[in-house]
């Protein structure tokens, strides 16, 4: 019984992000990036030191205002399935993602490079402008699956162990590493914590990823061998795991040359066969990434009445 207000709200935040997605206005987790922007403009310091005072307290402020909300309705299980919705329609973000890649492949189909282009930077990072339609589609393809990681089973991944402050508090940490967490000069010392912690944060979610990948693939003897071959190639700890994943699922290349503004990197190449084709493999990540969140949902619930059921027994 203590389980179910969360699984009753696990179940519905993740039925109301398949349904809606990102609210356009108002979305939380941007409201949090106004408030951290205005605490870094407050303690700024080229020093590792003063970018881990700034993650402690944004993430402390969210776990602990987490933490004390959800103490204040664990009596009612109607408000406590309440909040667990809540908390994870705001931090779930796999229905804008794919809502992205699709308009994307979009554009490419119609042949408008130029708009396809545009709209990459609402989905990643790099820079768009010198991008053909093959290497526009493998950044998709590339950014569902590491998405798929972090806007999704991550999320559900430290919510099954610690609840809606584990829902919250990976969301924060996750969007400070987006903020502070690039090798930038003003970030490379300040950014440090905030990179770290979200490494940490993440290497669960990435892992679980990947095993659900191969369960969700059509070809799960590819994906695995894929995976555990490329996996840990990538630069980043976590997200080659996903990518490398997601390759051996789609049976295509990823990974190469890239460019972030006037940064420049070379990376391994993840899986064989071609490179994503727009259209065909872009929908296709998108399904997928859709089939590894209903496992990730599935998986994580469980983990979470299994949490509580261990604390129950030994309170009695």
């Amino acid at each position: 019984m203590r389980a179910a207000p969360y699984l009753v709200g696990a179940v519905a935040g993740f039925l109301a992000d398949a349904r809606l997605g990102d609210p356009r206005r108002g979305h939380p987790v941007a409201l949090f990036g106004t408030a951290a922007t205005r605490l870094e403009r407050l303690v700024w310091r080229d020093h590792r030191g003063a970018g881990a005072a700034y993650t402690a307290v944004a993430v402390g402020a969210v776990a602990g205002g987490a933490a004390l909300a959800a103490r204040a309705v664990r009596r009612s299980p109607v408000a406590a399935a309440a909040l667990t919705a809540g908390a994870t329609f705001t931090v779930l973000g796999g229905t804008s993602l794919t809502r992205e890649a699709r308009t994307i492949g979009h554009f490419l189909a119609s042949d408008d490079l130029t708009a396809a282009r545009e709209r990459l930077p609402h989905l990643c990072g790099r820079d768009p402008s010198g991008l053909d339609e093959q290497q526009i589609a493998r950044a998709v393809v590339e950014s569902v699956a590491e998405n798929t990681a972090d806007a999704v089973v991550n999320a559900l991944v430290w919510g099954g162990v610690a609840g809606v402050p584990g829902l919250l508090a990976f969301r924060a940490v996750n969007t400070l590493d987006a903020m502070v967490g690039h090798k930038s000069d003003r970030y490379r010392r300040f950014g440090w914590a905030s990179a770290r912690l979200d490494d940490v944060a993440g290497w669960p979610g990435a892992r679980l990823t990947a095993l659900l990948a191969v369960a969700a693939s059509g070809s799960p003897a590819r994906t695995w061998r894929v995976w555990r071959r490329d996996g840990s190639a990538h630069p980043s700890p976590n997200a080659g795991q996903a990518e490398a994943a997601f390759a051996g699922a789609l049976g295509v290349q990823l990974g190469g040359t890239l460019r972030y503004g006037e940064r420049v990197e070379h990376r391994p190449v993840l899986g064989a066969g071609q490179p994503p084709v727009a259209v065909p493999d872009i929908e296709r990540a998108c399904r997928l990434s859709r089939r590894v969140g209903l496992l990730a949902l599935a998986v994580t619930a469980t983990t979470r009445f299994l949490v509580l059921a261990g604390r129950g027994r030994r309170s009695r």
